[in-house]
């Protein structure tokens, strides 16, 4: 078991992940210049195309989603939301993990871009990203997409965003047939929670985390309470959303809150899955995407996702998988 006082080292993490670890920059967030710049910069972020799957670019009103339809397309889609801590990332830079997710499930996926804080903090990015959900529902048809097959996912604080935006959806009345969370970012009370510091997670450490509630939420995090759909672990009662899955890794900063949002989800009566990954720092499957270990979650996730997309014949149920231990 690690030293959760102790720095972490690089003899932590699997060596398979060493080099694109060593390629991953190190960012100053707690510089405003710094801050500024990057959220700046995330908008120039270079998109890709994958074989086998159409891209397009959609600028819909206020609407900005990337639509990746497999040449091989069943009907179901998925609202993917990136990640970069609520204060930076784009669409684009997920391009390659959309476009091989619709390939490999036949999803339709719409990958939705976002407001980001400082300069737009809480509610823009989560009402953009319902905004982003409203799209898809108004162009299922031309989308090819039934509207009780659409899944909601994300990485980060993409994975976050679309935690809440299941909550919201789940209030508001409309169907969203799974959540799919890679390495959520939950609980603005561990930001809050500073002897963190002392472990300086690699990738994400707690002092960016800090940096990143305080921007999206206007305030100091950790407060007695916080907005609805601002801090999704923060929410009482999980009954009746729609089946999970998660995943994270012994290592990260988001460890315990995410496990702890798992077990409450199944504590509520919500089918949960989830794939604890060893050995990896946070967010290896983004910046170590073509690793074995990334792979290897890659395969087990989207078929999950898969199974809770297909519709059983004769029925109008979904297949689930039994929980990843």
């Amino acid at each position: 078991m690690p030293d959760q006082t102790a720095p972490m080292t690089l003899d932590e993490i699997d060596p398979s992940l060493h080099a694109a670890l060593g390629k991953v920059p190190r960012l100053n967030l707690e510089n405003a210049f710094m801050l500024a710049l990057i959220g700046r910069a995330s908008r120039l972020q270079p998109g890709t195309t994958v074989d086998g799957v159409e891209r397009r670019v959609v600028h819909d009103g206020s609407v900005r989603v990337r639509v990746f339809t497999p040449a091989e397309a069943n009907g179901s889609a998925l609202l993917w939301i990136h990640g970069g801590g609520l204060v930076m990332g784009s669409a684009a830079g997920d391009d390659r993990f959309c476009g091989e997710t619709a390939r490999v499930t036949g999803a339709v996926v719409v990958s939705a871009d976002y407001r980001l804080a400082p300069k737009h903090p809480f509610p823009a990015a989560i009402d953009d990203v319902r905004a982003a959900f409203a799209w898809v529902t108004a162009h299922a048809g031309e989308l090819g997409v039934d509207v009780d097959r659409i899944a909601i996912g994300g990485a980060s604080a993409g994975g976050g965003l679309a935690a809440a935006l299941v909550q919201r959806l789940h209030d508001e009345g409309e169907t969203v047939a799974a959540q799919w969370l890679f390495c959520p970012m939950l609980d603005d009370r561990t930001a809050a929670d500073r002897s963190h510091d002392a472990r300086n997670h690699l990738v994400w450490n707690n002092r960016s985390n800090l940096v990143g509630w305080r921007s999206y939420l206007g305030a100091e995090p950790g407060a007695a309470e916080a907005p609805a759909y601002a801090v999704p672990a923060r929410r009482a009662d999980l009954s009746g959303l729609p089946p999970a899955w998660l995943t994270w890794t012994d290592l990260e900063l988001f460890g315990a809150e995410d496990a702890a949002y798992a077990e409450a989800l199944a504590g509520a009566g919500v089918d949960v899955s989830f794939d604890v990954v060893g050995a990896a720092p946070h967010g290896f499957e983004v910046w170590g995407e073509q690793t074995e270990p990334a792979q290897r979650l890659f395969v087990g996730a989207r078929d999950w996702l898969a199974r809770q997309l297909s519709v059983r014949s004769g029925a109008d149920e979904v297949e689930s998988l039994p929980p990843v231990d």
